[in-house]
Protein backbone atom coordinates (compact mmCIF):
# COMPACT_ATOMS: atom_id res chain seq x y z
CA UNK A 1 0.00 0.00 0.00
CA UNK A 2 1.47 3.52 -0.99
CA UNK A 3 0.35 5.92 1.80
CA UNK A 4 0.06 9.61 0.68
CA UNK A 5 0.24 11.78 4.18
CA UNK A 6 -0.39 15.65 4.58
CA UNK A 7 2.35 17.67 3.16
CA UNK A 8 2.49 19.55 6.57
CA UNK A 9 3.69 16.82 8.23
CA UNK A 10 7.23 17.24 5.94
CA UNK A 11 7.34 20.84 7.71
CA UNK A 12 7.81 19.27 11.70
CA UNK A 13 10.97 18.84 12.73
CA UNK A 14 12.25 15.48 14.33
CA UNK A 15 11.02 14.60 17.11
CA UNK A 16 13.28 14.24 20.26
CA UNK A 17 10.26 13.57 22.83
CA UNK A 18 9.43 10.20 22.41
CA UNK A 19 13.32 9.25 22.32
CA UNK A 20 13.26 11.32 25.55
CA UNK A 21 10.31 9.23 27.27
CA UNK A 22 11.92 5.90 25.70
CA UNK A 23 15.32 6.86 27.95
CA UNK A 24 12.93 8.14 31.18
CA UNK A 25 11.77 4.47 31.34
CA UNK A 26 15.53 2.18 30.96
CA UNK A 27 16.30 1.59 34.82
CA UNK A 28 20.03 1.47 33.46
CA UNK A 29 19.62 5.14 32.54
CA UNK A 30 20.43 7.80 34.87
CA UNK A 31 18.48 10.59 32.64
CA UNK A 32 18.90 14.32 33.05
CA UNK A 33 17.19 14.51 29.06
CA UNK A 34 13.73 14.30 30.44
CA UNK A 35 11.20 17.23 32.01
CA UNK A 36 9.68 14.62 34.65
CA UNK A 37 9.11 15.51 37.83
CA UNK A 38 10.33 13.42 40.57
CA UNK A 39 8.18 10.20 41.55
CA UNK A 40 8.46 10.46 45.14
CA UNK A 41 7.17 13.83 45.35
CA UNK A 42 3.48 13.00 43.93
CA UNK A 43 1.01 12.78 46.62
CA UNK A 44 -0.12 9.34 45.88
CA UNK A 45 -2.47 8.72 48.79
CA UNK A 46 -3.67 12.39 48.34
CA UNK A 47 -5.01 11.74 45.29
CA UNK A 48 -6.49 8.51 46.32
CA UNK A 49 -7.97 10.11 48.56
CA UNK A 50 -9.68 12.49 46.58
CA UNK A 51 -10.53 10.03 43.79
CA UNK A 52 -12.21 7.78 46.96
CA UNK A 53 -14.47 10.85 47.67
CA UNK A 54 -15.42 11.91 43.90
CA UNK A 55 -16.24 8.35 43.23
CA UNK A 56 -18.58 8.32 46.36
CA UNK A 57 -20.21 12.03 46.23
CA UNK A 58 -20.45 12.87 42.28
CA UNK A 59 -19.22 9.34 40.22
CA UNK A 60 -21.90 9.24 37.61
CA UNK A 61 -21.19 12.98 37.20
CA UNK A 62 -17.48 12.73 36.66
CA UNK A 63 -17.93 9.22 34.19
CA UNK A 64 -20.41 11.50 31.79
CA UNK A 65 -19.61 13.46 29.25
CA UNK A 66 -19.80 17.19 30.12
CA UNK A 67 -19.46 20.34 28.33
CA UNK A 68 -15.87 21.92 25.80
CA UNK A 69 -15.09 24.70 28.08
CA UNK A 70 -14.00 22.32 31.09
CA UNK A 71 -15.15 21.47 34.71
CA UNK A 72 -16.13 24.62 36.01
CA UNK A 73 -15.45 24.33 39.55
CA UNK A 74 -11.76 23.65 38.43
CA UNK A 75 -11.98 26.78 36.14
CA UNK A 76 -13.35 29.05 39.29
CA UNK A 77 -10.42 27.74 41.21
CA UNK A 78 -8.02 28.57 38.87
CA UNK A 79 -9.27 32.15 37.78
CA UNK A 80 -8.85 33.03 41.71
CA UNK A 81 -5.70 31.79 41.59
CA UNK A 82 -4.92 34.08 39.86
CA UNK A 83 -6.05 36.73 41.32
CA UNK A 84 -5.18 36.07 44.58
CA UNK A 85 -1.23 35.51 43.34
CA UNK A 86 -0.53 37.50 40.72
CA UNK A 87 -3.68 40.49 41.12
CA UNK A 88 -5.06 39.53 37.96
CA UNK A 89 -8.67 40.32 36.95
CA UNK A 90 -9.26 36.40 36.08
CA UNK A 91 -12.63 34.97 35.88
CA UNK A 92 -13.52 31.28 34.92
CA UNK A 93 -15.16 32.55 31.50
CA UNK A 94 -11.28 33.12 30.69
CA UNK A 95 -9.69 29.62 31.12
CA UNK A 96 -10.57 26.57 29.39
CA UNK A 97 -9.27 22.81 30.76
CA UNK A 98 -7.12 20.76 28.16
CA UNK A 99 -5.62 17.81 27.81
CA UNK A 100 -2.19 19.45 29.38
CA UNK A 101 -0.66 22.67 28.98
CA UNK A 102 0.93 20.98 25.43
CA UNK A 103 -2.54 20.82 23.84
CA UNK A 104 -3.23 24.90 24.60
CA UNK A 105 0.03 25.18 21.58
CA UNK A 106 -1.55 22.72 18.98
CA UNK A 107 -4.63 24.49 19.21
CA UNK A 108 -3.53 27.87 19.94
CA UNK A 109 -1.35 27.39 16.56
CA UNK A 110 -4.57 25.78 14.80
CA UNK A 111 -6.55 29.04 15.12
CA UNK A 112 -3.84 31.89 14.96
CA UNK A 113 -1.30 30.09 12.32
CA UNK A 114 -1.65 29.98 8.69
CA UNK A 115 0.98 28.51 6.35
CA UNK A 116 3.68 31.14 5.93
CA UNK A 117 2.59 32.87 8.88
CA UNK A 118 5.64 34.44 11.33
CA UNK A 119 5.37 32.91 14.70
CA UNK A 120 8.06 34.55 17.22
CA UNK A 121 10.35 32.26 19.50
CA UNK A 122 12.61 32.33 21.95
CA UNK A 123 16.20 31.54 21.16
CA UNK A 124 16.71 28.50 22.55
CA UNK A 125 12.98 27.66 22.79
CA UNK A 126 10.83 25.25 24.03
CA UNK A 127 11.25 21.85 21.83
CA UNK A 128 7.59 20.73 22.21
CA UNK A 129 6.45 24.04 21.05
CA UNK A 130 8.61 24.21 17.81
CA UNK A 131 7.60 20.70 17.11
CA UNK A 132 3.53 21.60 17.86
CA UNK A 133 4.01 24.73 16.03
CA UNK A 134 5.81 23.38 12.88
CA UNK A 135 2.66 21.35 11.84
CA UNK A 136 0.93 24.18 11.13
CA UNK A 137 3.80 25.38 8.59
CA UNK A 138 4.63 28.65 9.73
CA UNK A 139 7.89 31.04 9.48
CA UNK A 140 9.12 30.65 12.78
CA UNK A 141 11.42 34.08 13.78
CA UNK A 142 13.42 33.59 16.80
CA UNK A 143 15.04 36.36 19.10
CA UNK A 144 17.96 35.25 21.24
CA UNK A 145 17.85 35.33 25.09
CA UNK A 146 20.37 37.74 27.81
CA UNK A 147 20.24 36.48 31.61
CA UNK A 148 17.22 39.49 31.70
CA UNK A 149 15.03 37.25 29.05
CA UNK A 150 14.54 38.24 25.09
CA UNK A 151 17.17 40.58 24.02
CA UNK A 152 14.31 44.00 23.67
CA UNK A 153 15.37 45.78 20.27
CA UNK A 154 15.34 42.19 18.80
CA UNK A 155 11.87 41.31 20.00
CA UNK A 156 10.63 45.23 19.07
CA UNK A 157 11.91 44.65 15.57
CA UNK A 158 10.45 41.25 14.93
CA UNK A 159 7.16 42.30 15.87
CA UNK A 160 7.44 45.94 14.13
CA UNK A 161 8.71 43.83 11.11
CA UNK A 162 7.55 40.47 11.16
CA UNK A 163 3.74 41.43 12.50
CA UNK A 164 3.61 37.84 14.06
CA UNK A 165 0.79 35.82 14.64
CA UNK A 166 2.26 35.78 18.36
CA UNK A 167 5.15 35.23 20.29
CA UNK A 168 5.54 32.13 22.27
CA UNK A 169 7.37 32.93 25.46
CA UNK A 170 8.44 31.25 29.10
CA UNK A 171 9.34 34.31 31.33
CA UNK A 172 9.67 31.95 34.73
CA UNK A 173 12.79 29.35 34.96
CA UNK A 174 12.49 28.94 30.68
CA UNK A 175 12.98 25.72 29.57
CA UNK A 176 15.81 24.87 28.35
CA UNK A 177 18.01 27.38 30.48
CA UNK A 178 15.86 27.72 33.47
CA UNK A 179 16.31 32.13 33.41
CA UNK A 180 13.72 34.02 34.24
CA UNK A 181 12.90 37.52 32.31
CA UNK A 182 13.80 40.35 34.76
CA UNK A 183 10.19 42.62 35.28
CA UNK A 184 12.12 45.49 33.53
CA UNK A 185 11.75 43.54 30.27
CA UNK A 186 8.79 42.17 31.10
CA UNK A 187 7.15 45.74 30.98
CA UNK A 188 9.19 46.12 27.53
CA UNK A 189 7.94 42.71 26.00
CA UNK A 190 4.04 44.16 26.87
CA UNK A 191 4.07 47.94 26.06
CA UNK A 192 5.31 47.13 22.32
CA UNK A 193 3.19 44.34 22.19
CA UNK A 194 0.50 46.84 22.91
CA UNK A 195 2.10 48.85 20.39
CA UNK A 196 1.96 46.72 17.70
CA UNK A 197 -1.43 44.46 18.80
CA UNK A 198 0.88 41.72 18.94
CA UNK A 199 -0.29 38.27 20.87
CA UNK A 200 2.07 37.15 23.62
CA UNK A 201 1.34 33.67 24.41
CA UNK A 202 2.74 33.30 28.06
CA UNK A 203 3.68 29.57 29.00
CA UNK A 204 3.62 29.72 32.36
CA UNK A 205 4.47 25.68 33.13
CA UNK A 206 7.10 26.56 36.17
CA UNK A 207 5.86 29.78 37.10
CA UNK A 208 4.70 28.08 40.93
CA UNK A 209 8.33 26.36 41.05
CA UNK A 210 10.07 29.33 42.36
CA UNK A 211 12.34 28.43 45.02
CA UNK A 212 12.06 31.41 46.78
CA UNK A 213 8.22 30.76 46.33
CA UNK A 214 7.74 34.30 45.42
CA UNK A 215 5.13 34.82 42.38
CA UNK A 216 6.66 36.95 38.96
CA UNK A 217 4.41 39.38 37.79
CA UNK A 218 3.72 37.96 34.28
CA UNK A 219 3.71 39.77 30.65
CA UNK A 220 -0.03 39.61 30.82
CA UNK A 221 -0.65 41.89 33.91
CA UNK A 222 1.07 44.33 31.53
CA UNK A 223 -0.69 44.34 28.61
CA UNK A 224 -4.38 41.80 29.52
CA UNK A 225 -5.86 42.15 25.93
CA UNK A 226 -2.26 40.86 24.34
CA UNK A 227 -1.55 38.00 26.70
CA UNK A 228 -2.58 34.54 26.56
CA UNK A 229 -1.22 32.26 29.19
CA UNK A 230 -1.05 28.17 29.71
CA UNK A 231 -0.52 26.59 32.66
CA UNK A 232 -0.41 23.35 34.32
CA UNK A 233 -0.94 21.21 37.57
CA UNK A 234 1.56 18.26 35.38
CA UNK A 235 4.68 19.90 37.04
CA UNK A 236 3.03 20.80 40.50
CA UNK A 237 0.35 17.83 40.93
CA UNK A 238 0.51 14.90 38.71
CA UNK A 239 1.18 14.69 34.86
CA UNK A 240 -0.67 11.55 34.35
CA UNK A 241 -3.70 13.35 35.21
CA UNK A 242 -3.05 15.65 32.50
CA UNK A 243 -4.74 18.77 33.22
CA UNK A 244 -3.35 22.22 31.80
CA UNK A 245 -5.54 25.15 31.29
CA UNK A 246 -5.60 28.39 28.92
CA UNK A 247 -6.62 31.99 29.93
CA UNK A 248 -7.09 34.44 27.06
CA UNK A 249 -9.38 36.98 26.14
CA UNK A 250 -12.98 36.36 24.90
CA UNK A 251 -12.41 36.27 21.22
CA UNK A 252 -9.88 33.80 21.29
CA UNK A 253 -11.47 31.63 23.90
CA UNK A 254 -14.35 31.52 21.75
CA UNK A 255 -12.38 29.95 18.28
CA UNK A 256 -10.11 27.83 20.84
CA UNK A 257 -13.77 26.11 21.51
CA UNK A 258 -15.26 25.53 18.20
CA UNK A 259 -11.24 24.10 17.43
CA UNK A 260 -11.27 22.08 20.99
CA UNK A 261 -14.56 20.87 20.32
CA UNK A 262 -13.55 19.35 16.90
CA UNK A 263 -10.46 17.57 18.50
CA UNK A 264 -11.56 15.75 21.30
CA UNK A 265 -15.56 17.08 22.85
CA UNK A 266 -13.96 18.02 26.22
CA UNK A 267 -11.05 17.65 28.46
CA UNK A 268 -10.95 14.50 30.98
CA UNK A 269 -13.86 14.91 33.27
CA UNK A 270 -12.83 12.50 36.04
CA UNK A 271 -9.53 14.04 36.55
CA UNK A 272 -10.47 17.23 36.74
CA UNK A 273 -12.67 16.11 39.51
CA UNK A 274 -10.38 14.65 41.05
CA UNK A 275 -8.04 17.69 40.97
CA UNK A 276 -10.04 19.81 41.66
CA UNK A 277 -11.24 17.49 44.98
CA UNK A 278 -7.59 17.18 45.81
CA UNK A 279 -6.64 20.99 45.41
CA UNK A 280 -9.38 22.12 47.45
CA UNK A 281 -9.27 19.09 50.57
CA UNK A 282 -5.27 18.65 50.58
CA UNK A 283 -2.13 21.24 51.95
CA UNK A 284 -1.29 22.43 48.32
CA UNK A 285 0.58 25.02 49.62
CA UNK A 286 2.47 22.67 52.01
CA UNK A 287 2.94 20.53 48.82
CA UNK A 288 4.11 23.25 46.77
CA UNK A 289 7.08 23.82 49.57
CA UNK A 290 8.43 20.26 49.73
CA UNK A 291 8.74 19.88 45.83
CA UNK A 292 10.88 23.61 45.96
CA UNK A 293 12.64 22.37 48.72
CA UNK A 294 13.90 19.08 46.88
CA UNK A 295 14.33 20.96 43.44
CA UNK A 296 16.15 23.71 44.70
CA UNK A 297 18.91 21.41 46.87
CA UNK A 298 19.03 19.38 43.51
CA UNK A 299 19.56 22.56 41.24
CA UNK A 300 22.57 23.49 43.87
CA UNK A 301 23.97 20.06 43.93
CA UNK A 302 23.85 19.47 40.07
CA UNK A 303 25.39 23.21 39.72
CA UNK A 304 28.09 22.12 42.05
CA UNK A 305 29.24 19.35 40.12
CA UNK A 306 29.24 21.04 36.81
CA UNK A 307 31.87 23.48 38.13
CA UNK A 308 33.82 20.97 39.93
CA UNK A 309 33.71 18.27 37.39
CA UNK A 310 33.44 20.40 34.30
CA UNK A 311 35.61 23.59 34.98
CA UNK A 312 35.31 24.74 31.12
CA UNK A 313 31.65 24.34 30.71
CA UNK A 314 29.67 27.11 31.60
CA UNK A 315 25.72 26.90 32.82
CA UNK A 316 23.10 28.92 33.75
CA UNK A 317 21.98 29.27 37.69
CA UNK A 318 17.75 28.95 37.70
CA UNK A 319 16.60 30.13 40.58
CA UNK A 320 13.16 27.55 40.04
CA UNK A 321 11.41 25.37 37.54
CA UNK A 322 13.32 21.93 36.33
CA UNK A 323 16.27 22.91 34.04
CA UNK A 324 19.68 24.10 33.24
CA UNK A 325 21.30 24.83 29.69
CA UNK A 326 24.96 24.13 29.67
CA UNK A 327 27.20 25.83 27.07
CA UNK A 328 30.68 23.76 26.36
CA UNK A 329 33.82 25.19 24.53
CA UNK A 330 34.28 25.79 20.88
CA UNK A 331 34.65 22.09 18.96
CA UNK A 332 32.70 20.28 21.34
CA UNK A 333 29.06 18.81 19.62
CA UNK A 334 26.62 18.25 21.65
CA UNK A 335 25.43 15.17 19.35
CA UNK A 336 28.57 13.77 20.11
CA UNK A 337 28.68 13.68 23.71
CA UNK A 338 24.92 12.76 23.50
CA UNK A 339 26.18 9.18 22.14
CA UNK A 340 29.10 8.87 24.64
CA UNK A 341 26.71 9.82 27.16
CA UNK A 342 24.74 6.92 26.70
CA UNK A 343 27.62 4.38 26.58
CA UNK A 344 28.05 5.67 30.36
CA UNK A 345 24.15 4.88 30.95
CA UNK A 346 23.46 8.64 31.47
CA UNK A 347 21.64 11.17 29.08
CA UNK A 348 21.46 14.54 28.64
CA UNK A 349 19.54 16.28 26.01
CA UNK A 350 21.52 17.67 22.82
CA UNK A 351 20.40 21.37 22.24
CA UNK A 352 19.90 21.28 18.88
CA UNK A 353 16.39 20.59 19.04
CA UNK A 354 15.89 23.71 20.89
CA UNK A 355 16.82 26.64 18.10
CA UNK A 356 14.33 26.72 15.47
CA UNK A 357 16.79 28.74 13.37
CA UNK A 358 19.66 26.26 13.51
CA UNK A 359 22.70 26.18 16.19
CA UNK A 360 22.74 24.98 19.49
CA UNK A 361 25.47 22.33 18.25
CA UNK A 362 27.91 23.22 21.27
CA UNK A 363 24.60 23.40 24.42
CA UNK A 364 22.92 20.86 26.67
CA UNK A 365 19.82 20.71 28.70
CA UNK A 366 20.24 19.11 31.95
CA UNK A 367 16.99 18.29 34.23
CA UNK A 368 17.49 18.28 38.03
CA UNK A 369 13.54 17.12 38.78
CA UNK A 370 13.54 13.46 38.08
CA UNK A 371 16.66 12.17 39.96
CA UNK A 372 17.56 12.24 43.52
CA UNK A 373 20.89 13.50 45.47
CA UNK A 374 22.41 10.07 44.77
CA UNK A 375 21.55 9.65 41.17
CA UNK A 376 22.65 13.19 40.43
CA UNK A 377 26.38 12.43 41.75
CA UNK A 378 26.59 9.25 40.02
CA UNK A 379 24.96 10.90 37.13
CA UNK A 380 26.82 13.81 36.70
CA UNK A 381 30.50 11.60 37.03
CA UNK A 382 29.15 9.68 34.36
CA UNK A 383 28.34 12.81 32.44
CA UNK A 384 32.39 14.00 33.18
CA UNK A 385 33.24 10.81 32.26
CA UNK A 386 31.49 10.76 29.40
CA UNK A 387 32.89 14.39 28.30
CA UNK A 388 36.33 13.57 28.52
CA UNK A 389 35.53 10.61 25.30
CA UNK A 390 33.26 12.87 23.28
CA UNK A 391 34.28 13.90 19.63
CA UNK A 392 34.82 17.23 18.24
CA UNK A 393 32.63 18.68 15.34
Amino acid sequence: MDYHFARRLDAAPESFLGRLFALSRDPEIISFAGGLPMTSLIDVAGIRDAAAAVFADEGETALQYTTTDGYLPLREYIAARYRSRLGLSATADEIRITNGSQQCLDLTAKILVDPCTVVGMERPGYLGAIEAFSYYQPRIKTVPMTEEGPEINAFSTLCREEEPAFFYGIPNFQNPSGTSYSDAIRRECAKCCRETETIFYEDDAFGELAFDGRPRMPVKAFAPECGVMSGSFSKTVSPGMRIGWIYAPGPIIEKFDAVRQAADLHPNVLSQTIMHRYLTTHDYEGHLSRVRRVYETNCRQMCDLLDDLLPDVFHTTPEGGMFMLATMPDGKDSMALFDACLKESVAVLPGVPFYAEGGGHDTFRLNFSTANEEMITEGMNRLAQAYRHCGCR
